[in-house]
């Protein structure tokens, strides 16, 4: 018989190796709600209504961005999937959402199973680190499309939160504080600049990175913090007003998107460590801080706004958590969104 799709150039052999070195990924990641397994045309999950009186969905989109290029460049596929995950988990969290389940969407021009396993394997470790289950997926081959073994991911996350829980900056009110959760470095913005920069001033990639014991590579790689768990485990104790994930359009683009008309956020420079990569991209461009601003997160991957009153403990519950948080600012009555103090 002749293989006509294989003389067009894709493999159904390749896709049936994937298939299987996938199962045992999308296993380790499985809720009590998922119902069968992989294979099907759509994933199954009964949602747990007795969790909630008046349940809301939650639902988010997004992707990596050009840091596959560098993913590429190095070789390294492992950890860009927990970059996938947390792009879609931490963008429905703010909203008070816990992530439910977890659909990618992976395309190339030649399928590599190896390499595809190394990606999925970084996706379901980020679904592990959120709690949410990989309900499923789609591989395409699209020969023509991607060349030299390049590929795109993109994801997708829905999650659930009750009604009356439902985190949408209401309740920020003037005198409230700011407080940041550190990044691990650049996350998944800003690339586009990264690479021009290492074009520009030829950085190589695994060259040391000034400070540290890693290399620049490895540094720029570093996954994007997944914040679920300490977040959920916030919100059982403090009543948080409002919360923003730091991405594109960094500070000044997504701290206003939770405060209402009327009111600003002020936040103080200084009160949080830059990484180290991030000072060093600052320093080969020549660039002022607040040049890249509006790029880079600056160190912080996600912000939330309580009331003064609860400041002390939310910082105390983070810090336990694991995590890096810093008090950085306040809300104001103001004309401007967003300013430095």
């Amino acid at each position: 018989m002749s293989d006509a799709y294989g003389a067009a150039g894709v493999s159904l052999a390749a896709a049936d190796d994937s298939v299987a070195r996938l199962k045992p990924l999308v296993h380790k990641t499985l809720r009590p709600e998922v119902l069968g397994g992989i294979g099907g045309f759509g994933g199954l999950f009964q949602l747990d209504l007795a969790r909630f009186q008046q349940p809301v969905l939650v639902s988010g989109t997004d992707g990596v961005g050009t840091k596959l290029k560098i993913a590429h460049e190095l070789g390294r596929h492992d950890t860009i999937g927990i970059d996938l995950v947390a792009m879609c988990v931490n963008d429905i969290l703010v909203q008070g959402a816990e992530p439910l389940f977890f659909l990618d969407y992976f395309a190339c021009g030649k399928l590599a199973p190896v390499q595809l396993e190394a990606v999925v394997a970084g996706i379901s470790t980020g679904c592990v680190q959120a709690g949410c289950a990989l309900l499923g997926g789609e591989t395409a081959e699209m020969p023509g499309m991607y060349t030299g073994g390049e590929y795109d991911l993109a994801g997708f996350a829905v999650g659930a939160v009750d009604r009356e829980r439902l985190i949408d900056g209401q309740k920020i009110a003037s005198g409230d504080a700011l407080l940041g959760i550190a990044s691990s470095g650049v996350h998944s913005n800003g690339f586009s600049l990264v690479r021009k920069l290492l074009a520009d001033h030829q950085l190589v990639l695994d060259s040391p990175l000034p400070g540290t014991k890693t290399d620049l590579g490895t540094a720029l790689l570093a996954p994007t913090r997944i914040y679920v768990q300490p977040i959920l485990k916030l919100l059982e104790s403090v009543a948080v007003h409002g919360m923003a994930h730091i991405t594109g359009g960094g500070l000044p683009g997504n701290v206003p998107r939770m405060i209402p008309d009327s009111l600003g956020a002020v936040l103080q420079r200084n009160t949080w460590p830059l990484p180290r990569v991030l000072s060093f991209l600052q320093k080969v461009g020549g660039f002022a801080p607040e040049d890249l601003d509006p790029v880079f997160n600056q160190g912080l991957g996600f912000v939330i706004c309580v009331a003064e009153a609860d400041v002390k403990t939310t910082l105390e519950i983070l810090r336990c958590s694991g995590e890096q948080a810093f008090r950085i600012g306040g809300i104001e009555a103001s004309a401007k969104p967003f300013q430095w103090a």
